[in-house]
């Protein structure tokens, strides 16, 4: 089912901005940032992979072409994000005797394997901004001409102040730049910026700086904000409909992203902002600068102290949709161990919708639950509510399969939709795939197996066999349930 023109999900996408339209008709442009490939992906880089991955799947669903940029970032990510310091590639590269590019090289393949154990659709395109050097070299020239930077010491500067007195630096972030200098303190080394909050555009490299390009400037390289501004502009053009990231980098990088193109290009680029929340721990925030992260390999071997046990893709990605993208989530084992016992009643009742036979008349009303998930979708994404939406179809599954009510051809064959466009389509989650232990065809074969064995023990009166595997079975964490349409068996 394709909605046609739909703009309730672009308007509520804009409650922090004006509303926005595709560039042309049925085509959306959508940049996200990226990672910066440097180490193992975590439960942080996750999320904003799956909310970005969710709303790619959606807007196609609806009959948008998308084209979807999503940047690697693999040069100029200095230490804490500032203008000085050591890039942390090339830091990686440092320690592990490595070429800068053998580091990105190797991490991106962990980063990518990740995505798709989370499966998470690749980007139409994802450029690295060690490829577009070039681009970001001419992106600060046209800055320059604006008067919007300036040259110090072989680096290249944009000037917040003198931007903001034509324009609004902080717009985005509602921030004021007169409370930013009262709170922005001088760092050693930056004598050379006319103002503490004015960016690095291109810095010259020092003589142990590994990566490094010739520019009119310096041999040096670009600041870590230009490369989106650059990449959003070569594949999306002068203006894109969504640029999305994380909360962290609303301020400064989105900000600094939103200089950059008005003083280039004379406008802003982007028509709507989209920002995705953090996921804690014990209310701070996950992430490699505080040390307290879990990376996602972790979690699918089980193999940290905060981890109580191995945790599927699929349930992370479901632990993930279960909160709004915009609001916290604080991260415990006990958390996802929840979440993986209610993805296990969704697969539960999407194998037991398998096996309903469809009655000549349904004996009660199914609601419109499809209507009900594109309510929630096109309300900012509102991934809770097409899940509790799901279960609602869950109790009517159950009920039909426990003979409580009947259910039509008809019906039966909407709840099989609903399933498999929003559960599987849209959230992403592969249904075959459910829990820390049942992702394989020999692994239910193998408890099928069993299920005959004890069946044709019941048929023969050994009722000692029977219930000796139903036990075992009990001990290992299956239920075992005997209706009058056969025997069934979950994961508890």
């Amino acid at each position: 089912m394709v909605k046609e023109n739909n703009l309730s999900l672009y308007n509520t996408l804009t409650r922090s901005c004006r509303p926005f339209h595709p560039i042309q008709e049925g085509h959306v442009g959508m940049y996200v940032c990226g990672p910066t490939v440097y180490g193992d992906a975590h439960l942080g880089h996750a999320r904003p992979a799956i909310t970005f991955d969710i709303l790619f799947r959606y807007l196609r669903h609806l009959g948008y072409k998308v084209r979807y940029v999503r940047n690697i970032t693999d040069v100029g990510h200095l230490e804490h994000d500032a203008d000085e310091g050591e890039d942390k590639i090339a830091k990686k590269a440092r320690l592990e005797m490595l070429e800068p590019m053998e580091v990105v090289q190797h991490y991106l393949i962990r980063y990518h394997r990740d995505m798709e154990a989370l499966n998470v659709l690749p980007p139409s395109i994802e450029p690295h901004a060690s490829g577009h050097i070039i681009e970001q070299i001419e992106y600060v020239k046209k800055i320059l001409e604006s008067g919007y930077a300036y040259e110090s010491c072989g680096s290249v500067y944009f000037d917040v102040s003198r931007y903001n007195a034509d324009h609004h630096y902080g717009k985005l972030s509602g921030r004021n730049i007169d409370d930013l200098l009262s709170t922005t303190r001088a760092l050693d080394g930056q004598e050379e910026k006319r103002n503490p909050l004015d960016f690095a555009l291109w810095k010259k490299a020092a003589p142990e700086h590994i990566m490094h390009w010739p520019s009119p400037w310096s041999e040096g390289f670009p600041g870590w904000h230009l490369e989106c501004s650059t990449m959003g502009r070569k594949y999306l053009g002068d203006t894109f409909d969504i640029h999305g990231g994380g909360m962290d980098l609303m301020f400064p990088h989105h900000e600094c992203e939103i200089a950059q193109s008005v003083a280039a290009q004379g406008h802003e680029a982007v028509k709507c902002w989209m920002h995705n929340n953090m996921i804690t721990i014990d209310g701070k925030k996950m992430g490699k600068s505080y040390g307290n992260f879990i990376t996602l390999e972790q979690f699918f071997t089980g193999d940290h102290p905060l981890l109580t046990q191995a945790f599927s893709p699929m349930v992370i990605r479901y632990f993930i949709l279960q909160a709004h993208y915009r609001s916290v989530v604080n991260f415990s084992s006990e958390a996802l161990q929840a979440a993986e016992k209610a993805l296990g009643r969704l697969q539960d009742a999407y194998m037991r919708l398998q096996a309903l036979n469809p009655a000549e008349k349904s004996t009660e009303m199914v609601p419109d639950l499809m209507a009900k998930c594109y309510e929630a979708l096109d309300d900012d994404l509102n991934t809770p509510n097409v899940i509790s939406v799901l279960f609602e179809a869950v109790k009517i599954i159950n009920s039909a399969a426990d003979g409580l009510v009947r259910l039509d051809a008809g019906d039966i064959a909407r709840l099989k939709e609903l399933f498999d466009v929003m559960l599987g389509e849209i959230l992403g989650i592969r249904l075959e795939s459910v829990g820390s232990s049942s992702d394989s065809e020999a692994y239910k074969g193998a408890v099928d197996l069993l299920m005959e064995i004890r069946a044709n023990a019941k048929q023969a009166k050994d009722w000692t066999t029977s219930d000796l595997i139903r036990d075992k079975l009990a001990a290992l964490g299956f239920s075992v349930k005997d209706t009058k349409n056969g025997v069934e068996w979950s994961v508890k």
